[in-house]
């Protein structure tokens, strides 16, 4: 309600009320008629009346004017985040409903914003700083470093849980968030007792994901001090856990990165402590390991090489080799695997063995693998076409494979390539075959079924079924090379090696040697049974062309009793 609606209903008021008043007057005199005299005092209440009517009116309507003005003001201040400065008191005094709701919507608010506050910048399972607080964070204390930190350095530890993932997955969520909220209480206990230490400054403690920790310590004097506090998160952190009634140990590998020689920035010292847990974790996990002149100088080198593999993939600078593959009773060549090579325009031809690893950690391997099954598609369907009917042997990365859809991609590269599906043999790992999944083994079954053949490769490197062996569709078994190396020189090799040659019979599959480098070797290998036999005591790795020729026979030598070819997997 408006000044002038309040103003109005004001004198109406004032105006009602001294007619009122001359109305009684009037009666009041009417018994000895109405003379001028008595009129005239009759008229003065009635006008008093209205005149105090109207100041009362005037009063009100002022206060409830101000008091409402005062409000806007306030809620102003409230609207650019004062709320917690007092209502005007004048609010309360002449709308106190109004200073009572104010007060109440205040106090929500605070509520409200608090809530959203802690949701927004700590983690709501360890109440610890969240990551983007304690980057925020982080950054405002690296760039006013304390007073107490004139002849210090700042640390910065990276701490990652060795065993979370088996308590969660074993025990549940609810258990592993448990565990996490006592990790986080423990290393509080870390921090307080540092704190508690002479010139002791509060580190930042912050959960980044899942069972990642950081700390960041604004002062540390040596780099002896950050070594101390590794081994005291370590201490820490190796005690049991009571996790629902059970003693749970789980350890941390953690990384070290110290303020300036590490890097100046929270970016530089997180890339640096990052690459160093890393490398406590490769070491063998429970340990604390500082950054180094080496490990950048690995970081350099590894960010180089994912560089140059992403260029390779986009300018197709990969390229097959082809190793043969002998039948050992007959000397003639049944097969080849198709083996990987990557023509750096720098460093010439690399092996898979120095970019492989980095293609699996990155993702690229599902790039550079369907290239090599297009590239197998297409081989097989030249082969075809020119009357090579020894089969081709293709070992995907088991990131590519361990899905069904890599089967049906890879039927479809066979159709596009018109290539015929029975001179395709698909190896996968002994790991792969033992844990594969029931669709990625339903997939394997069909691409059987359409005439390929299965091989095991590496055999002797896992941990083996023998019964979901023999229940797996497999033709072929490859003997790693470690069995395959010792059993010239080595009695107990030859008999471990004799054994799994039988295993591999009694499954109904051949046995496969590869990485056979010795004519002793090969030798030893055909007395014990093995079935076919690749490596370079038969022939090295070669171009296309060169394997075209030597498959039809242009060169042969004598291996042992047997005649066999000779002449110069993708993973090899």
């Amino acid at each position: 309600m408006d000044e002038v609606t309040l103003k109005s209903r004001a004198v109406v008021f004032a105006i009602c009320a001294g007619a009122v008043a001359f109305f009684l007057a009037v009666l009041a005199t009417s018994a000895g008629g109405v003379q001028l005299d008595n009129l005239t005092r009759a008229l003065i209440p009635a006008v008093v009346c209205a005149a105090m009517c109207w100041a009362s009116a005037e009063r009100s309507i002022a206060g409830t004017a101000g008091a409402i003005d005062a409000a806007i003001e306030r809620l102003a201040h409230a609207a650019e985040g004062d709320l917690a400065s007092a209502i005007p008191p004048e609010i309360g005094e002449n709308v106190p409903q109004l200073a009572r709701a104010m007060e109440s919507l205040f106090t929500q608010m605070t509520a409200h914003l608090d809530g959203v506050q802690r949701l927004a910048m700590f983690d709501p399972v360890t109440g610890l700083a969240n990551r983007s607080n304690f980057r925020a964070t982080c950054e405002r204390m690296l760039a006013t470093p304390p007073a107490t930190a004139r002849d210090t350095r700042g640390g910065l530890f990276f701490i990652d849980l060795d065993r979370f993932k088996v308590v969660n997955d074993t025990m549940g969520h609810a258990c592993g968030d448990a565990l996490l909220g006592m990790v986080a209480n423990r290393l509080r206990a870390v921090a307080d007792s540092i704190a508690r230490e002479p010139d002791g400054v509060p580190p930042l403690i912050g959960r980044l994901a899942g069972d990642e920790f950081t700390m960041f310590f604004p002062a540390i004097g040596a780099a002896g001090d950050a070594a101390k506090i590794g081994c005291d998160i370590l201490r820490a952190l190796a005690e049991p856990f009571d996790l629902g009634g059970a003693n749970v140990s789980i350890g941390a590998s953690i990384g070290m990165a110290l303020c300036p020689e590490h890097g100046v920035t929270l970016t530089e010292l997180m890339r640096a402590a990052d690459a160093a847990m890393y490398h406590a974790k490769g070491s063998g996990r429970g340990r604390a390991e500082p950054f180094s002149v080496e490990l950048a100088a690995r970081i350099a080198a590894r960010a180089t090489l994912e560089g140059d593999l992403r260029e390779a993939i986009d300018r197709d600078e990969f390229a097959l080799v082809f190793q043969p593959q002998i039948s050992v009773d007959h000397g003639r060549i049944v097969g080849a695997e198709a083996l990987l090579r990557w023509r750096h325009p720098r460093e010439g031809l690399r092996l898979p063995l120095t970019f492989l690893d980095c293609a699996e950690e990155t993702g690229m391997i599902v790039d550079i693998g369907d290239w090599v099954v297009d590239s197998v598609a297409a081989t097989i369907a030249r082969w075809g076409r020119i009357g090579i009917e020894q089969r081709l042997s293709v070992n995907v990365s088991p990131r590519q494979i361990d899905h069904a859809r890599f089967f049906h991609g890879l039927r479809a590269a066979l159709h596009r390539a018109r290539a015929p599906a029975h001179l395709l043999e698909l190896e996968i790992s002994e790991t792969l075959a033992m844990q594969c999944s029931d669709d990625v083994l339903d997939a394997i079954v069909q691409l059987r079924a359409a005439g390929a053949t299965i091989a095991i490769d590496d055999f002797g490197t896992g941990y083996s079924n023998l019964s979901r062996l023999r229940a797996l569709p497999i033709d072929r078994i490859k003997l790693d090379r470690s069995l395959v190396a010792p059993v010239a020189d080595d009695a107990a090799a030859r008999m471990i090696a004799q054994a799994v040659v039988g295993v591999i019979h009694a499954l109904g599959c051949e046995a496969v040697a590869e990485g056979v480098e010795t004519q002793a070797q090969v030798d030893i290998l055909r007395i014990i049974g093995c079935d076919v036999m690749q490596g370079y005591a038969i022939a090295a790795p070669m171009e296309e062309s060169a394997f075209v020729a030597w498959s039809r026979g242009s060169v042969r030598r004598a291996v042992g009793d047997g005649a066999v070819l000779a002449g110069a997997g993708w993973r090899g």
